[in-house]
């Protein structure tokens, strides 16, 4: 999941346990040293600094929570996992309260110890976003709170950069909740407009009349009602740009006062007669197919030509997974500061379940998700159990389901049967860690071929 190889060290006077736990680590692919005394493993970190260290308590040279302590001081951004045959629920909160970062109570199974692992990775990724988030943004934030770093993306940013100065129309097209005015704002910012107003309309949102009234506004006694002039959004937009959302869903009659609007730069308010001269960028946006609907006629070609002298194609966040992890981070900020809360930390069977959903709604939805995670949760870890039920097997809508790439249902099988094989293969325990009911695994197991003959949803048997 993460691009960096993670650094662990693990100290524990017992030699047995050191080579045992290095050998699990290494093989999962980590980067793993193992130190017997507290002396070698602080002259080790003072060299180079781990991402994790696992520490028992009862060490022969010191005791291993002010050993943690020490490392904090040097180190404050190493994760701690504390391990110790003597825990008790006060001292796994004594620890959790010095800083470690979870405590693991001996004998523990592997799978116990790797969850931690993963669930530490998963944090110090998420922190390290947040990290290089925050830069970015502090360093003037040129695309604003745009999150992206994949080949779709980046062309995306390339575009923006080479257009923004350019006083040419700008046509966005893309889903729902791809970010859109994210983007117009991004243009607006970057342009020689950028001091000067930046007017949203969503010109789906209202009749033929209010449109016209919106965009032109009117003069006193235009009708019953106009009870003074209103200046209209264009009027208020000179100068600057104005930003068109959901262009396509204008009425045909408003398409032809606007292309004249735009051919000729000047408008009249609704019962005015003086025409006023109108300087702005028009930057408009949609999610349909404008060739079908010119083809049905239910859009201007000649419209559709003067506002896509420039197109920019926002693509779907089921196209670019690789920026989820990025988009979690800075929404789980966002969050937390909205909500008054610590900023939780991220697990990984959380980052794996949204990795793994197609997002319909796109990155809107992943915000609304995390939001709700971070406001209904009570720890400072947000697991699968913060996520809504079935949501990695939440079927796509129609529209939706013929575009997916058969990448992602790969992806889901594949995240589905590791939590299979990390249980023993039982399916109780898998569908709960799932969120989902043994029904609704037993028809995805079964599906991917992953039962044996004859198992039914209560079975828990190996594949």
């Amino acid at each position: 999941m993460f691009s960096d190889r993670f650094c662990i060290y693990i100290l524990d006077d017992e030699s047995i346990t050191v080579r045992r736990l290095v050998h699990t680590l290494t093989k999962d692919g980590y980067e793993v040293e193992g130190f017997t005394t507290a002396t070698e493993a602080m002259e080790r970190v003072r060299q180079v600094t781990p991402d994790l260290m696992i520490i028992d308590v009862r060490l022969q040279d010191a005791n291993g929570m002010d050993f943690m302590q020490r490392l904090l001081k040097i180190a404050p951004d190493t994760l701690v996992i504390l391990m110790t045959g003597y825990a008790t629920v006060d001292h796994a909160v004594e620890a959790m309260k010095k800083g470690a970062f979870t405590y693991l109570a001996k004998p523990f199974q592997l799978n116990e110890l790797r969850n931690a692992v993963k669930d530490a990775e998963a944090s110090r990724h998420c922190v390290n976003q947040k990290n290089r988030l925050a830069r970015e943004l502090s360093e003037g934030g040129r695309f604003g709170e745009i999150i992206g770093a994949s080949p779709a993306m980046q062309d995306v940013f390339r575009t923006i950069t080479q257009v923004a100065p350019l006083n040419c129309n700008v046509l966005i097209q893309g889903e729902s909740g791809t970010g859109k005015e994210l983007v117009a704002r991004s243009l607006h910012r970057n342009s020689p407009r950028a001091g000067r107003p930046f007017v949203p309309f969503n010109c789906g949102a209202f009749t033929e009349e209010l449109v016209a009234n919106e965009l032109f506004g009117h003069e006193k006694g235009a009708f019953t009602g106009a009870v003074s002039t209103k200046l209209g959004l264009l009027e208020t937009a000179n100068g600057g740009t104005i930003f068109l959302d959901e262009v396509a869903e204008m009425p045909l009659s408003m398409q032809i006062r606007l292309l004249r609007v735009i051919q000729e730069r000047t408008f009249y308010r609704v019962g005015g007669v003086t025409p006023i001269s109108l300087d702005v960028r028009f930057i408009a946006a949609a999610n349909r197919n404008f060739e079908k609907m010119i083809e049905a006629g239910d859009f201007r070609q000649d419209l559709y030509y003067r506002l896509k002298v420039v197109m920019i194609d926002l693509p779907p966040l089921r196209k670019r997974p690789e920026d989820i992890e990025a988009l979690i981070a800075h929404f789980v900020v966002l969050a937390a500061r909205e909500f008054g809360k610590p900023e939780p930390t991220v697990s990984a069977d959380f980052l794996a379940t949204l990795t793994s959903y197609p997002f319909p709604g796109n990155v809107r939805e992943l915000q609304h998700i995390v939001e709700a995670a971070v406001a209904m949760s009570r720890g400072a870890v947000l697991s699968s159990k913060a996520l809504p039920p079935d949501l990695v097997l939440a079927e796509a809508g129609p529209a939706i389901s013929e575009e997916v790439d058969p990448s992602l249902k790969r992806l889901e099988q594949a995240h589905i049967f590791d939590v299979y094989r990390r249980t023993g293969f039982n399916q109780s325990e898998t569908a709960r860690q799932l969120g989902i009911s043994r029904t609704t695994l037993w028809r995805r197991l079964k599906e991917f071929g992953r039962l044996p003959p004859d198992a039914g949803p209560d079975d828990s048997g190996g594949p």
